[in-house]
């Protein structure tokens, strides 16, 4: 077995682990090489989670790419939305959706409810 494990608390731990993992990696499984790479996955995927923490999309962001990626136009949205009106104000980081418009958006686009559901971010 390699160097004992501890938790990853630096930048350096973290490096370390990264060259440590290499050496791994080709381990039969089964071995206490396996279970050492195996529980060094643990302790990187931890620390990569809390320093490099992934935000939920921006709403706004996630339906005009739905859009773009499906060809479909604002007027499409204002449909789906209730009015053009409505969409503009969406799209404008003016105003959040409904709970009816987020189900409408879920249903027909399936844009994930999760998504929908966060707070429009005001736009820069």
């Amino acid at each position: 077995m390699n160097a004992p494990l501890k938790p990853i608390r630096t930048k350096a731990d973290y490096e370390a682990a990264m060259q440590l993992i290499e050496t791994l990696w080709e381990s039969a499984p089964g071995s206490p090489e396996a279970d050492q790479l195996e529980i060094l996955g643990i302790l990187i995927d931890q620390y990569e989670t809390a320093q490099f923490p992934i935000s939920s999309p921006d709403p706004v962001e996630a339906v005009l790419f739905h859009m773009e990626q499906n060809g479909l136009e604002r007027k499409e949205l204002g449909e789906l939305l209730g009015s053009r009106s409505r969409a503009s104000e969406f799209l404008n980081h003016k105003t959040s959706l409904s709970l009816t418009q987020i189900r409408k958006l879920h249903e027909v686009w399936k844009i994930p409810a999760d998504i929908l559901i966060q707070p429009v971010r005001e736009s820069a």
